[in-house]
């Protein structure tokens, strides 16, 4: 009998070790990019995820692409390698591939043909995954504490909650939050660094923004005209320091819901514990005339994903800022948080009287879908986690390489950022005695400040005397500027191939992923089709 125990013991342990020669944790859509190039290169490779789903974003609600979708810009021509296969594919899911192929080939814009609904993206992401034959851990979540076991600054081994215990050659962080770079303990950064740090200009503190600010004087305080009354729900008091001062806040979260105005939607019901004082705000901002139009469809079948098209409808303004770094049971909280008071918002808008009656209407014909996010009730798994923690490597990306005027050449490119730096507000604070949106940048103008630059491998890897087999494609060593430019998919799909050429050619040559051959991995990401300069 002890013996029978003895063998069954020892064939549960050896099912919870998994060994691969690149392993990566988060099956975000760069996650699953690398998996599928690494796997073309010959490697074994596991893709190690925290939950149910792989393709991060794209299956989480983000169908509105940022590609072709600013008039001032057409940044298609920066989608090269498997980030443009998977459009493809999803095109060839809608039929309208030659369409899609046409739009390369004239050089014309068409922002819905990168647009689609996350349970297609899902598809197209299993599909791809079983035809490249890449292994896929689901429900693997790292421990919060000992999770990674390091010898000589190389990672051999991360261990997960359930007991897994997974070894590799190479490691990729393709989480949003940087987990797993965290807890192999590098250096990383999260919050604004201030415009001194790296001599940018909208770092830090942004007090005068006017993107997307409200157009309308709303008081801040419970009494208005009062300030000993205190303050609103989602109001925060003044800050004292100055534009472009360091500060911890980062850009707002939200939900990339998916709507629709089918007649089998799916009502948005008052959250439990609705508490209609949360929702003061939008009442004075629609008394005094202010408008908030619910979102349009965008998405392919008449759905919409909303984000953030107006200040006050969508986005967890100033609540998120410790989510980065929290523990997985505080950002859970965080979440619930979250929905609750988003659930409430549309549920205000849609039914509450002090909303103007065409207001109601408007938002009232929307709901949630049948047939997305069938898991969860009609809600997206997971946070829209615009800024998570952030590399600080030997090299840090920043302003400066996204300048118009004498910008700082890129000289070590495997990809191409090709949009304006681009944060949503952080807080919404008392300024002059009136609530004010604080944090927003945006710069979409015909003669913008910036121009598209490349992404730095330096910028994918830690730094050398930290740590040797790591890289990540998103979460680089760069300044919150520069990050607000790098944070679209399709940029973090490039980097996710890049990360895998040279994961594989770390493999191969026993090398640190800092001293690859840099020569031959733009020579294999040029082969593949990646875009890595502004093309002609």
């Amino acid at each position: 009998m002890r013996l029978l125990a003895t063998l069954l013991f020892a064939s549960v342990a050896s099912a919870q070790t998994h060994q691969a020669d690149i392993v990566i944790y988060g099956g975000t859509s760069a996650g699953v990019i690398a998996g599928i190039q690494a796997a073309k290169l010959g490697k074994k490779v596991i893709i190690v995820e925290a939950g149910q789903h792989i393709g991060g974003m794209a299956v989480e609600g983000l169908g509105g692409t940022d590609i072709d979708n600013q008039k001032e810009i057409r940044n298609s021509p920066a989608v090269g390698g498997l980030a443009r296969e998977f459009y493809r594919r999803i095109s060839l899911k809608y039929n309208r591939n030659g369409a899609f192929d046409a739009i390369a080939a004239n050089g014309t814009k068409n922002t819905g043909l990168w647009r689609f609904e996350s349970h297609v993206a899902e598809q197209v992401y299993e599909d791809w995954v079983k035809e490249a034959k890449v292994q896929v851990l689901r429900g693997h979540r790292l421990k919060e504490t000992g999770c990674v076991t390091m010898e000589k600054l190389k990672i051999t081994s991360i261990a997960c909650e359930n007991g897994a215990v997974i070894k590799g050659k190479v490691f990729i962080d393709a989480t949003y939050e940087g987990d797993l770079l965290a807890f192999a303990g590098l250096s990383f950064a999260v919050g604004r660094e201030g415009n001194a740090k790296y001599r940018e200009t909208t770092n830090g503190l942004q007090l005068d923004s006017k993107h997307k600010q409200l157009d309308k004087a709303v008081d801040p305080y419970v009494r208005p005209g009062d300030p000993t009354s205190g303050l609103i729900y989602g109001v925060q008091p003044a800050l004292t320091g100055k534009d472009g001062d360091p500060d911890d806040g980062i850009q707002g979260y939200c939900f990339r819901l998916c709507l629709t105005r089918a007649a089998d939607r799916t009502p948005i019901e008052k959250p439990p514990g609705y508490d209609p004082t949360h929702y003061e705000l939008q009442r004075r901002y629609l008394a005094t005339g202010g408008k908030i139009d619910p979102p349009s469809p965008g998405v392919p079948n008449g759905k919409t994903d909303p984000g953030s098209w107006h200040s006050l409808a969508s986005n967890f303004t100033g609540f998120n800022h410790r989510y980065p770094t929290a523990s997985y049971a505080e950002r859970a909280e965080m979440i619930r948080l979250s929905r609750n008071h988003i659930q409430g918002l549309y549920w205000y808008l849609a039914n509450d009287p002090s909303v103007p009656e065409a207001t109601r209407k408007a938002w009232g014909a929307w709901g949630l879908t049948k047939d997305e996010f069938t898991d969860n009730g009609g809600w997206p798994r997971a946070f829209y986690v615009r800024n998570g923690r952030r590399l600080v490597g030997d090299f840090v990306l920043t302003e400066a390489h996204l300048r118009r005027n004498n910008p700082t050449p890129v000289v070590d490119s495997v990809g191409l950022i090709w949009w304006p730096p681009d944060f949503h507000h952080a807080r919404c604070i008392v300024k002059d005695g009136r609530v004010w949106m604080e944090g927003a940048v945006f710069d979409n103008s015909p003669n913008p400040n910036w121009i598209p630059c490349g992404v730095p491998y330096r910028s994918l890897v830690p730094k050398v005397k930290e740590c040797t087999n790591l890289l990540t494609p998103t979460c680089p060593s760069s300044s919150y500027v520069a990050y607000g430019a790098y944070r679209i998919e399709f940029t973090f799909m490039a980097a996710g191939q890049a990360c895998a050429n040279a994961a594989s050619l770390a493999v191969d040559s026993n090398s640190p992923v800092q001293r690859i051959n840099l020569g031959q991995l733009i020579e294999m990401l040029s082969a593949q089709g990646q875009v890595m300069e502004i093309p002609r």
